[in-house]
Order: structure tokens, then C-alpha cells, then sequence
């Protein structure tokens, strides 16, 4: 049997895993052996897993794989940050971003290849939607940040941030957290994980009986005709729908949890002080914290970063108002690693196009 014809179980969950070891007349502790081999210790060879019987790890070899998508280059920024070119086996390629802090390492994951929604700031919506990524491809992204060099400190933080829109890929995209979640294998505190949605009303509504990581909002304005231009699902569901169905999520979560609001601060478009009092009156009523994402141009794009002055002013007033207001920094823009900057530039550096970044192999 070819690989492309066999099941890669790099995606299945540990509930997943025991039905297909019962399918195939194997116990279902088999499950829990395998997942641990896979996440914890990296092994992607049923042949070295000698927790299993040579016959098991015969049969496992002739109707399954285990396959994560391939990294073709990586990048570094000068603070730090890693930008991966992931290349998918549909011959796409995405890419993820590794955010090393003083006490944490964030991945930014990717969820689709490329995005439909077209937001106006966002260098990934610019390209259009190619697929969406399979369960195997979301996880693996998170193996090969742990595994691909083991140097490097394991992750302690995701954020679907990356590219696409998490919940127009949501059985996926929950499947990978389940996994992420899962004590046998990297075993995430749901806090850690947080899932950024530009606004899919319906899917908010139901995401709460599938999950309770912690959610983002991709608002960016306050009010329906700004969030038109700049975030055009908004005319399919505008904030009259968005901000019941962000508290319909909050109402089946523990009390600490909260909204985070992601705010993208663009000169002259929405950073001034009246954008500033409309936010703090629509946000009145939601359990939030706010977020300021200072713009990250790239080419092709008309927006500007507002000014710090601009910055600190639209901060000032919402911490005021009594909102938990922080200013995201700044990371990885030397290499369009920064927020909404995703957008298969790697793939041109690596044929030459893009001078002022150094390509790395690690």
C-alpha cells in the first residue's frame, strides 16, 4: 500500500486512536502507547517504538503512517522569533511563527491555507483561500516546533493566529486542541491556548460545547461601518450578532475567564480618541480585556502604524474607563513574521526575492 493510500494517525485524537486499535483487533491501551511515542517523545517510526511487538509494529507499517507536514526553510528575526515555511503535501505551502519571552514560547499556528476574509490590514487575506489544513497538519505544525530541532525549549503557549480563519475550519482546528489539551500528549493548560476568530457568529455560538480555550476577537472597530471596510464578514455578522454570541461563549466559561479584544491600530482609520470612547461603550457589557496590535505594514498595503502618541492616547482613555488595555509587541516584523503580515513572503526569500532577511536551517 502507497503512503497516500494509508491513514496518517498523526491527526487522530486519543479517543480516535482506541477505536481504530479495536478496528484492527488490538487492545485499546495500544492508543495511549502510541499518542505518548508520537507528542511526547517526538517519534514519527512505528519501527522504534519497541513498546510494540515486531508483529504490531508490522502491521501498524503496512496501513498507516505518521507524517507531520515538512519544514522547507526557517528564518530568524533579530529578536528572536523563528518564521517557518511549512509545505504541505498538497504542495501548499503556510506558515508558523515561534515566539520565544522571558517565561513562555508561543507558536503561532495556522488553521487554512491563505484566508477568504480579506480583511484590509492582513497580508494573508490579500492572497485568497486555498484549503483548509487537515487535523494532521495543525498538530503537526506543533511537533515539528517541539521536535524539528530539539535544541530549542519545548512550546508553552498556542495561538491560532496564524493563517486562515480558525472557525471556517472548526472540526479540525478543535480535534488539534483536544490533542493539545490532552494529558499523554502536550498537555496544555486550556488558558494557554487561544483561539482568534475574525467573527463566524454561528460557530461562536456553538464553540462553547466543543471547547473552553480562551477566545480572541478580531474586532478592530467600533462600529458596523468601519468594520465593514475593515473586516468584511462584519457584513454578514455585524456587532449587533457578535457581541451576544462572544457572551453566549463567556456564559458557559469559569468566571475568570474573559474576551480578548484585538484591536489593530491603523493611522487616520481608527485610532483616535472618539474610535476610543466608541469602543469603550460598546465593549460596556462584555468581560474583556483589550489589546492594541500596533500596524505591521507590507508591501501592496495602504495602512500605516499610528503614531505612538496616537497609541498611548487611545491606551490612556480605555484604561481610564477602567479596561485592561495592553500594547502588543511588536516581534518578528524584520521577517513578516508580525501580526497579519503571513502571507507566503518566506517562499520568495527562499528563491531570492526578499534580500534583507537571512534564510537558516536549523
Amino acid at each position: 500500500m502507497s503512503d497516500q493510500a494509508k491513514v496518517n494517525l498523526l491527526g487522530f485524537t486519543q479517543t480516535e486512536l482506541k477505536n481504530f486499535f479495536a478496528e484492527i483487533g488490538e487492545k485499546p491501551f495500544r492508543a495511549n502507547q502510541l499518542f505518548t511515542w508520537i507528542h511526547q517523545r517526538g517519534c514519527m517510526d512505528f519501527r522504534s517504538m519497541t513498546v510494540f511487538s515486531e508483529q504490531l509494529r508490522d502491521k501498524l507499517d503496512s496501513i498507516a503512517v505518521l507524517k507531520p507536514p515538512s519544514v522547507e526553510e526557517v528564518i530568524k528575526s533579530p529578536d528572536g522569533t523563528l518564521k517557518y515555511l511549512i509545505k504541505l503535501d498538497s504542495g501548499s505551502f503556510v506558515e508558523m511563527v515561534r515566539i520565544p519571552e522571558a517565561k513562555r514560547v508561543t507558536l503561532c499556528i495556522s488553521s487554512q491555507a491563505g484566508c477568504a476574509l480579506q480583511c484590509s490590514f492582513c497580508a494573508t487575506g490579500a492572497q485568497g483561500l486555498e484549503r483548509n489544513l487537515t487535523s494532521a497538519e495543525i498538530i503537526g505544525q506543533l511537533w515539528l516546533a517541539n521536535f524539528h530541532n530539539q535544541t530549542l525549549s519545548r512550546i508553552s503557549n498556542i495561538v491560532f493566529m496564524g493563517m486562515g480563519e480558525p472557525l471556517q475550519n472548526t472540526h479540525n482546528v478543535i480535534k488539534a486542541i483536544e490533542v493539545f489539551l490532552d494529558q499523554n500528549a502536550y498537555g496544555l493548560s486550556k488558558r494557554k491556548i487561544t483561539l482568534s476568530t475574525s467573527g463566524i457568529v454561528p460557530e461562536i455560538i456553538k464553540l462553547s460545547e466543543k471547547t473552553d480555550v480562551s477566545l480572541a476577537i478580531s474586532l478592530h472597530a467600533p462600529n458596523n461601518k468601519l468594520r465593514d471596510e475593515l473586516v468584511p464578514i462584519n457584513k454578514k455578522y455585524p456587532l449587533e450578532q457578535l457581541l451576544p454570541a462572544l457572551k453566549c461563549y463567556l456564559k458557559d466559561q469559569s468566571a475568570r475567564a474573559n474576551i480578548t479584544v484585538e484591536y489593530v491600530m491603523l493611522d487616520g482609520i481608527n485610532d483616535s480618541l472618539e474610535y476610543a470612547k466608541q469602543l469603550g461603550k460598546l465593549l460596556a457589557n462584555l468581560k474583556c480585556k483589550i489589546n492594541l496590535i500596533p500596524f505591521n505594514p507590507f508591501d501592496g498595503n495602504p495602512h500605516k502604524r499610528s503614531s505612538d502618541h496616537a497609541i498611548q492616547q487611545f491606551k490612556d482613555y480605555l484604561i481610564a474607563k477602567k479596561y485592561i488595555t495592553t500594547v502588543r509587541t511588536t516581534r518578528g516584523d524584520a521577517v513578516d513574521g508580525a501580526c497579519g503580515q503571513l502571507s507566503g513572503h518566506l517562499l520568495n526569500a527562499i528563491k531570492g526575492k526578499a534580500s534583507k532577511i537571512s534564510v537558516l536551517e536549523i
